[in-house]
């Protein structure tokens, strides 16, 4: 289950593509960040899920010469990779999950032995693909050809087009260019609708029908949308557009494309991916946890990671390609900056499984947002008012870098390749304590608040 955002570069703060999507199932489904080296493979070679134990039996042959990419994947199998760039500045995110209607599905099935997932999507993709344009139309291919496992949305960005692809069924796709003025919304369910096989910002199966409503067609539309998809929808919208009034129950009425008030920032992205609500009465944690609170917020507990993927095209792509990484639930954790130039991370990012340890960036953040929700209403200030300013200062940080890379990159590219890595582990040192700094500083309030409601049982002992 996930929610999306996708961003026209005209619609953005400063010329660039964005991508967010937070992703959730399991709090104890550990996200390592992972750098793929390029890679040569013998002719024939095949990338098999099983042999990842992933989820279903896919197989397509792995590229000759496999390029540099990044994934943020599952700790258990390396592979759902949520989100990452390859050399060429290709960057994707999925997925966004689907549910089709059963009718549509009867009479086209998903392929649950063989087809694709989203655990196969970015190591099948960003390894051999340039552009976008050409991850979407392989993708498509691979819908068509071998079919979906399941139903999914993804996001294919480079520096020159942005991209949405949904499943309709088995074998049934559509996606869309994000035209640049506009953006696009979507939580778990399908929302492209009009497809014209001669428009060359549109790509589908063959099959498409170009008169019909996609999302009406094949996606699953009752009483679960109303509580579960299009209240985030709709406060997402409501986000960037102030003024728009609109009712939650007319949720499948909702413009697929919209263009913001007002610029949309990094900020916004990060304010809509922590979103629960708050302000409404159906904020479900802010009053004290409401496990029967029937909207689904955007910022759940069982979120895993959250990220914001940017590309600046004006900029040199090690660091004009970039992914803003939250580990864990979004309104309790930090957007980390990883460059597309980083070559290396901490070993504690590439740690973790589903049992809490002492070591790994993930548990890290878990430990805290699990003492947290413990007094939501006290505690959760505390974090989000530290992590705010923590985040502020590395923004700070980064536009000084980003200042004296570019600098030195035309004369001299070792030493802005080094500025790079020296700055991005340091931020991520600096990150961590930060967040061993709120740990103790959440016990200290814990302490303080237990025995002051034990006051007099306590005082009852002492006489």
């Amino acid at each position: 289950m996930c929610t999306t955002v996708i961003v026209g570069e005209k619609a953005s703060y400063d010329g660039s593509f964005l991508m967010a999507r937070s992703a959730d199932s399991s709090a104890l489904k550990a996200q390592h960040f992972v750098i793929h080296p390029a890679k040569e493979y013998p002719e024939g070679a095949m990338y098999r899920t099983k042999d990842y134990d992933g989820a279903t039996d896919f197989s397509y042959p792995l590229p000759r010469q496999a390029m540099r990419y990044t994934t943020v994947p599952n700790w258990k199998t390396g592979l759902h990779g949520a989100v990452g760039f390859n050399s060429e500045g290709l960057g994707i995110t999925g997925t966004e999950s689907i549910f089709a209607r059963d009718d549509a599905l009867a009479i086209d099935p998903y392929n649950k032995e063989s087809g694709i997932t989203e655990d196969d999507i970015l190591d099948v993709l960003l390894p051999r693909c340039k552009t976008a344009r050409e991850a979407v139309a392989l993708l498509g291919k691979i819908i068509e050809t071998q079919g979906a496992g399941e139903g999914f949305g993804v996001g294919f960005a480079d520096d020159k087009e942005v991209w949405y692809l949904e499943t309709g069924t088995g074998h049934q796709w559509m996606a869309q260019r994000t035209p640049a003025e506009v953006y696009f919304a979507s939580g778990n369910q399908g929302r492209l609708r009009f497809f014209d096989p001669k428009d060359d910002t549109m790509m589908g199966s063959p099959t498409l029908i170009s008169f019909a409503d996609f999302a009406a067609a094949y996606t699953r539309n009752d009483d679960r949308d109303r509580i579960y998809n299009d209240p985030r929808v709709w406060v997402m919208q409501k986000i960037l557009n102030p003024s728009l009034e609109q009712k939650v129950a007319d949720g499948r009425n909702f413009d697929v494309y919209l263009k913001p008030e007002q610029p949309v920032t990094l900020q916004n992205l990060k304010d809509i991916m922590r979103n629960h609500f708050e302000g409404y009465a159906h904020d479900p944690y802010s009053f004290g946890l409401n496990g029967s609170e029937p909207w689904r917020p955007i910022s759940v507990f069982r979120t895993y990671e959250a990220h914001i993927l940017q590309v600046r095209p004006w900029m040199p792509r090690e660091i004009g390609d970039v992914i803003y990484v939250a580990f864990g639930m979004a309104c309790l954790s930090c957007f980390m900056p990883f460059y597309q130039g980083l070559d290396q991370v901490p070993v504690a990012f590439g740690e973790g499984t589903d049992h809490a340890d002492d070591k790994s960036i993930y548990w890290k953040f878990r430990k805290l947002q699990t003492l947290a929700m413990t007094d939501f209403p006290t505690l959760a200030p505390i974090v989000q008012k530290k992590f705010a300013e923590h985040e502020a200062a590395m923004s700070e940080k980064q536009s000084a870098m980003e200042k004296e890379y570019t600098s030195l990159y035309a004369t001299d590219k070792q030493a802005a390749h080094d500025l790079l890595q020296k700055f991005n582990l340091e931020v991520f040192g600096e990150t961590e304590e930060v967040i061993d700094g709120l740990m103790n500083e959440l016990f200290t309030v814990l302490t303080a608040k237990i025995e002051k409601e034990n006051f007099f049982a306590n005082k009852k002992m002492k006489d």
